[in-house]
């Protein structure tokens, strides 16, 4: 099951009264539960079961709420679920700072999801005025990163 049908399976929870969902195939097994507008996925690989101790599940953590907005500001928001990180590596400079001038396909940040590593690009050009989101910290699908006046 790739990331885009996670997704998907996603949004129908939380469109719909389901409270928890298993799906399994040759490629492993994904859950997704609700409870209190969070929603939390675990996967793991079929072939990696195991008699020892099992691994702890991640949850997903709440959004935070989010502040309020200039009618002219467009929000960058994450398209998925995982880690957020301003850096492609430690030693690397920042990706994106208050005032960096952005552009349509200029990367801003990356999102950690299931040991991949996925580049998230401005889709607008603009200037960001507002960074969201801490560093190595848990988003959400949809959750607002960053807000950028348009040029």
């Amino acid at each position: 099951m790739d990331l885009k049908q996670i997704h998907d399976l996603i949004k129908v929870v939380n469109k719909s009264n389901i409270g928890e969902i298993s799906i399994e195939d040759k490629d492993g097994k994904v859950t997704i539960k609700q409870k209190e507008e969070k929603v939390t996925v675990t996967a793991a690989p079929a072939q990696m079961y195991s008699s020892g101790p099992a691994a702890p599940v991640a949850q997903a953590a709440p959004a935070a709420p989010a502040a309020p907005l200039a009618s002219n500001l467009i929000t960058i928001k994450s398209p998925m679920i995982g880690t957020f990180y301003r850096r492609a590596a430690p030693d690397k400079p920042l990706m994106a700072e208050e005032g960096t001038e952005v552009s349509p396909g200029k990367v801003v940040c990356i999102i950690e999801a299931m040991k991949l590593f996925n580049e998230i690009e401005s889709e607008v050009k603009g200037t960001i005025v507002k960074i969201l989101v801490e560093d190595a910290s848990p988003v959400e699908y949809d959750q607002p990163l960053f807000l950028v006046e348009p040029a």
